[in-house]
Order: structure tokens, then C-alpha cells, then sequence
């Protein structure tokens, strides 16, 4: 199982480079990552190859994350396909903490959805 790890930052010049810099110094292999950021806050989505490590680094750096276990769901290529899973999910209380497109194949998007209750969102997604 992957977790994904949702970590605050300023939104200003150098603050990518220096997360970045600071996993890679401790030899943190990065498997997905993508972020965003509006006003003076920005964010990162990642994934690594070693969860533990990353965790370490985040904690030890000072910086703000929230983490998530990781379920594979296959969303309907369409409007509102990716609406539907997460109106199941609040539906039954489950905190998504982040969403990664992982590709798309035959009209669904293979999609990584980090939650706080991975038990309950299999549940209530139907995935064994």
C-alpha cells in the first residue's frame, strides 16, 4: 500500500527546491509528485519509494503534512465521474486527503486517492 503525504509550503521561490533538496539528501526516492499553490500558500503531493524516510525528513525539516493510505480506484472517463467517488466517500465520513491521476486506459482514469480510513473507503467503493 502507498501513502501519500500532502505537505505545505510557502508560496515563494526556493520552497520547492529546498523540499526537494531535503529529501534528496536523504536519499528519498521520489515515485510521483505534483502541487499547486495560490496566494501565500502552496502544496505538494508525493510519493516515495520508502514512506518511513519521507516521514522522517518531513518531520525532522519542519514541515507541515497531512498523510494519507493510498486506494487505486477506476473513475468513468466522463463529467462527473470523479464527482461520484468522492460523494460516496463523504458520504460515509472519509477524509480524502489527496488525489494523484495515475493514467487512463478504455474510458476510466486509474486514479490514487489517499484517505484517513482505508478500510471504510474499500467498503464503500467495493474494492477487495
Amino acid at each position: 500500500m502507498t501513502t501519500q503525504f500532502v505537505v505545505q509550503l510557502d508560496n515563494r521561490p526556493g520552497s520547492f527546491a529546498a523540499l526537494t533538496r531535503a529529501l534528496a539528501e536523504r536519499g528519498v526516492d521520489l515515485r510521483s509528485i505534483s502541487g499547486g499553490g495560490t496566494g501565500e500558500h502552496a502544496y505538494v503531493v508525493l510519493t516515495a519509494t520508502d514512506a518511513d524516510a519521507a516521514r522522517a525528513v518531513l518531520r525532522t525539516s519542519g514541515y507541515p503534512f497531512v498523510e494519507g493510505a493510498t486506494i487505486v480506484v477506476q473513475v468513468e472517463g466522463r463529467p462527473g465521474g470523479l464527482a461520484a467517488v468522492a460523494e460516496k466517500l463523504a458520504a460515509a465520513g472519509v477524509d480524502i486527503r489527496s488525489v494523484l491521476f495515475v493514467g487512463s486506459a478504455a474510458g476510466l482514469v486509474e486514479t490514487a486517492i489517499a484517505v484517513d480510513d482505508i478500510e471504510r473507503a474499500r467498503e464503500v467503493l467495493g474494492i477487495d
